[in-house]
């Protein structure tokens, strides 16, 4: 067997542990016989994560559920494997099930046509509905559940202690999950999850992807308010809420007013 890497009392993150990079972050939380995980990646890559597992001697029977953090393929696709394997349960949003449970390809990015994406997608049934304010239990350990919609409608977050399991709000170079149209994405909730954590007492970030990090309050005003600019940016399509330009336009069609 091999030692464990705890990150902090009680987590393992599976990356971390394995010594190499397979991908998203899958956070292993633990106290006494039971533990659970967080996301867990992309098909391909499962059974190197359960042999991770085995190799740090927790008992496969002893998982009490598989967590989706929200319905995006390179943290879920996975899922129906593993729960094969583990003989476990699925956790997620209420606002994930329909993907998760139909497979949806479209909805969870594994089909991007005009990028030449084609995942698979496997439909896996969804046991456990969590909600803003619900408290997850491992042993004596106690998870708080938080709704951080932005990325998508479903992202949720989890605090245990001074820790937030952040999903993907915030990474530690400032950037934020993927804005897009067809994923749901929605700015002003992004803008309201950002500001919940910049305004929490949490000393550290786990986030789905890349390093674990110190929230860096300064460091996230400059990321609310880089995305308080993107609500009035043609860049961002129909998750703006407006843009200005045309306003200005308009009123110089009104006013007659000529290229200078």
């Amino acid at each position: 067997m091999l030692a464990r890497k705890e990150i902090f009392p009680n987590v393992i993150e599976l990356n971390y542990q394995a010594g190499e990079l397979l991908g998203c972050n899958v956070y292993l939380i633990f106290e006494g016989n039971e533990w659970l995980l967080i996301d867990i990646g992309f098909d391909e890559t499962v059974q190197d994560y359960i042999d991770v597992i085995r190799n740090i001697d927790f008992p496969l029977a002893n998982c009490k559920t598989l967590i989706a953090t929200h319905a995006d393929v390179d943290h879920i696709q996975g899922l129906a494997k593993a729960k094969q394997i583990l003989g476990t349960t699925v956790t997620s949003h209420p606002l994930a099930v329909k993907a998760l449970e139909s497979g949806d390809k479209l909805q969870t990015f594994a089909e991007i046509a005009l990028q030449d994406i084609h995942l698979d997608m496997p439909p896996v049934k969804i046991e456990h509905q969590i909600k803003d304010g619900d408290i997850l239990t491992v042993g004596k350990l106690e998870l708080e559940v938080w709704h951080t919609p932005g990325h998508t409608n479903s992202q949720l977050s989890f605090r245990m202690g001074d820790l937030l399991f952040s999903g993907d709000n915030i990474y530690r170079d400032g950037c934020v999950g993927a804005i897009d149209a067809h994923h749901g994405s929605d700015i002003p909730d992004f803008i309201k999850s950002l500001e919940r954590i910049r305004h929490s007492d949490v000393k550290w970030l786990l986030p789905s992807h890349g390093p674990i990090f110190r929230k860096d309050d300064a460091q996230l005003d400059k990321t609310i308010a880089r995305l308080n600019g993107y609500l009035h940016m043609a860049d961002f399509g129909t998750c703006a809420v407006d843009w200005p330009l045309m306003d200005e336009w308009e009123d110089e069609i009104v006013k007659g007013v000529l290229p200078k």
